[in-house]
């Protein structure tokens, strides 16, 4: 099952990402319609503490018009790693550093309309932090949560978004286990 490009033409572009309409032809030469959201990548990181619990980041989300419970998250710099991204953003969203990361995976978004990947890390961080660091648009709150309150609030369905129950699942299989 392939598809091929005829024809790309860019609707918009924009700081986080553009937006695009692909004529595509099917592989029974039928042709038909793709809107593809392009993104420069994101990265996600479970910060855990000495004391086995975890930190996580409360913002208000304008898409969905309502706060969420997520892990440590942003986007990738223009040529920057993910792992050194992911260092940065613990650092700048909750002030602390970690000790060890460990590569959980990488998660497409949605990839039936965009091609985001976010590639993400669990942490293994030192109590003492330094100033958080950030962007002036950004007003983000750390929730320290112990594992039994992120399995309660996953079960609650009070944690809604996707790559924060991906990165926790991915957690348990691959460091909790």
């Amino acid at each position: 099952m392939k598809e091929f490009t005829r024809k790309t033409e860019r609707i918009y572009s924009g700081r986080v990402l553009d937006l695009e309409r692909l004529d595509v032809e099917l592989e029974d030469g039928r042709p038909a319609l793709r809107e593809i959201v392009r993104h420069r990548g994101a990265v996600g990181v479970l910060p855990r503490l000495p004391d086995g619990s975890f930190i996580f980041v409360r913002q208000f989300r304008k898409a969905v018009e309502a706060e969420a419970i997520e892990v440590c998250a942003g986007l990738l710099e223009p040529g920057e790693p993910p792992e050194s991204a992911a260092r940065r953003e613990l650092r700048e969203e909750t002030g602390l550093a970690a000790d060890r990361l460990v590569f959980l995976g990488r998660l497409w978004s949605s990839p039936g309309y965009t091609d985001e990947a976010v590639d993400v890390y669990f942490a293994e961080c030192r109590e003492k932090q330094s100033a958080r660091e950030l962007d002036e648009d950004e007003r983000v709150e750390t929730l320290r949560l112990t594992e039994r309150e992120v399995e309660d609030l996953i079960r609650r369905n009070e944690i809604h978004d996707a790559k924060t129950v991906a990165v926790w699942h991915l957690y348990r299989a691959k460091v909790a286990g």
